[in-house]
């Protein structure tokens, strides 16, 4: 077998045969007691392959990741073009790598002048990390604010700020000095103060199952940040990338944070992530100590080429621009008896059920049928609508049929 230009044994080697026979003792841990055990074969464009070779359409992206589909053909011609060139050749940030300059500057060209400059990562986990550090660092302060409700990972530093007890109790204590405040509550916004370094919200909550910002609220929290001298960061990592009817979330309620989280869909189905501020605050990373945030795989050059591709795809094919009418329609078909309420904005939807029973039971009835859809970590009654952007209004009308189908057998 050749490799290059490089001679490759056509033997396997002894220890990987013990490895990979069939007798070798096999164990992938777990994230939870039971899961849907679905073995996937292949994906292309809304549609995953099981092993069998039925197909099923994705309403989830796997979990807002996959904007613009499986397997996009310009993300893998970038991602192919590139695993010709090179892979990881060295820590994030000492070589200069022309895919993650290019990345860089594609990110420049979507958001505001004030995030211009970039920081990349291998995940949204890693980008909260990242956020938190360059906040602290920059204000010389300590206190941190996050929402009751909100979700940023499951890191220490994402956990620490996370907005729900069940998930943080076993791990406890966390970072120190971290605060909560309710989402939407303006008269807790006095909480922000002199001593806050940052407050740290997602766009639209979306683990607590699609809570949108009411009224000026964002507005009035970036004004509290700017009156202290807070730095104002928001998550935007399942809600970037066109998945609420602009390229990203906070452009539809006119305010700009100090700082941006991306990730998910950013890299076209492979993993980066990145955190995005202005020039003056990130450089504040770079000394005092030299180093002072370092990442081996962040920025890894296959995953660049595949997020360049997949920001050419979102600006220029027209996917964003219909995502807002996608969203109407789904929120047009589904009704019955079960719903409470369809939240969200453009192709970020909770269905609201009657209960945690009766979510898994449509779950379920809706995979036999061909449709993959989910759960919300913090509203586990509601299912979730996060289709790749290239969903048509034919596979728009299918998945509302099914999950009427499945409701109906479950009310």
């Amino acid at each position: 077998m050749k490799l290059g230009l490089i001679e490759q044994p056509s033997i396997i080697p002894t220890e990987y045969q013990l490895l990979t026979s069939p007798t070798a003792t096999m164990s992938l841990a777990k994230t939870a007691e039971s899961s849907p055990n679905l073995s996937v074969s292949r994906s292309e464009g809304l549609y995953l392959y099981d092993d069998s070779g039925k197909q099923y359409l994705d309403l989830i992206a796997g979990i807002a990741v996959n904007n613009v589909g499986h397997a996009h053909p310009k993300v893998l011609k970038a991602v192919m073009d590139q695993v010709a060139k090179h892979a990881h050749v060295m820590v994030y940030g000492e070589f200069v790598q022309k895919p993650q300059e290019e990345l860089a500057a594609a990110l420049a060209t979507i958001l505001p002048k004030s995030l211009s400059c970039s920081y990349l990562v291998n995940s949204g986990s890693e980008a909260v990390e990242g956020a938190l550090k360059l906040a602290r660092k920059y204000t010389s302060r300590k206190e941190i604010i996050s929402c009751v409700g909100g979700y940023h990972g499951s890191t220490f530093g994402a956990l620490s700020v996370m907005g729900n007890e069940l998930y943080q109790q076993p791990f406890k204590p966390l970072l120190p000095e971290v605060r909560q405040m309710r989402f939407n509550a303006l008269d807790e916004l006095h909480q922000i103060t002199e001593r806050t370094a940052c407050v740290l919200i997602e766009t639209i909550q979306g683990e607590a199952g699609i809570i949108q910002p009411e009224g000026d609220y964002l507005a009035k929290v970036r004004e509290r940040c700017e009156s202290v001298g807070a730095l104002l960061i928001l998550d935007e990592i399942q809600t970037g990338f066109g998945r609420t009817g602009s390229m990203f979330g906070f452009e539809n309620y006119g305010v700009t944070p100090d700082i941006v989280l991306l990730a998910k869909a950013l890299g076209g189905g492979y993993p980066i992530g990145a955190f995005c501020s202005s020039n003056k605050i990130m450089n504040s990373l770079a000394t005092d100590p030299p180093l002072g945030h370092i990442t081996t795989f962040g920025g890894h050059p296959v995953s660049c080429a595949a997020a360049i591709a997949n920001i050419d795809i979102l600006k220029n094919d027209g996917f964003v621009e219909q995502v807002t009418d996608k969203g109407a329609l789904f929120k047009e078909l589904l009704h019955h008896d079960a719903i409470l309420e369809v939240r969200g904005i453009g192709l970020m939807l909770a269905v609201q059920l009657k209960s945690a029973d009766q979510a898994q039971k449509s779950m379920d009835l809706c995979r036999d049928l061909g449709l993959i859809t989910d759960w919300f970590l913090f509203a586990d009654d509601c299912l979730r609508i996060a289709p790749p952007l290239i969903i048509s209004e034919e596979q728009i009308k299918f998945a509302c049929t099914v999950i009427l189908k499945s409701l109906d057998q479950t009310n």
